[in-house]
């Protein structure tokens, strides 16, 4: 992520909680706390979580031609049924392809991740 960083002049923002992951120490990181980080134009990092502690995703309120989009990279990924998608600990919904391709929920994304995430929090409740 260094040499990305210093090829195209930008800044890393990693959430403090992965600091002890990274590998390579520059000045172009800048670590953050908290639930979320405001950025320019109205951009927000949130952290979420995921396989590592600091993971977090980017949401874009001008995305998607003004109706906004959360840039998840591998935290919230779409699986198959569109309808829903898959928070990061539970990848065995990916098998057997994965999520990489045409992978975007279209319409009511709000609730597709709503839903899955109700999902989640219902299996997981003891």
């Amino acid at each position: 992520m260094v040499d990305w960083a210093e090829r195209f002049d930008a800044q890393i923002f990693l959430h403090t909680a992965d600091r002890e992951w990274v590998m390579r120490k520059s000045p172009r990181i800048r670590f953050w706390e908290g639930t979320t980080l405001s950025l320019w134009d109205g951009l927000t990092l949130i952290n979420c979580g995921g396989h590592f502690e600091g993971g977090a995703v980017l949401h874009w309120p001008g995305g998607a031609n003004g109706k906004g989009a959360l840039l998840t990279g591998d935290i919230i990924q779409v699986v198959q049924d569109r309808r829903y998608v898959s928070l990061m600990r539970s990848y065995p919904n990916l098998i057997p392809r994965g999520a990489w391709w045409k992978a975007n929920v279209l319409s009511d994304a709000k609730a597709a991740v709503r839903r899955s995430a109700e999902r989640y929090l219902h299996a997981f409740s003891f």
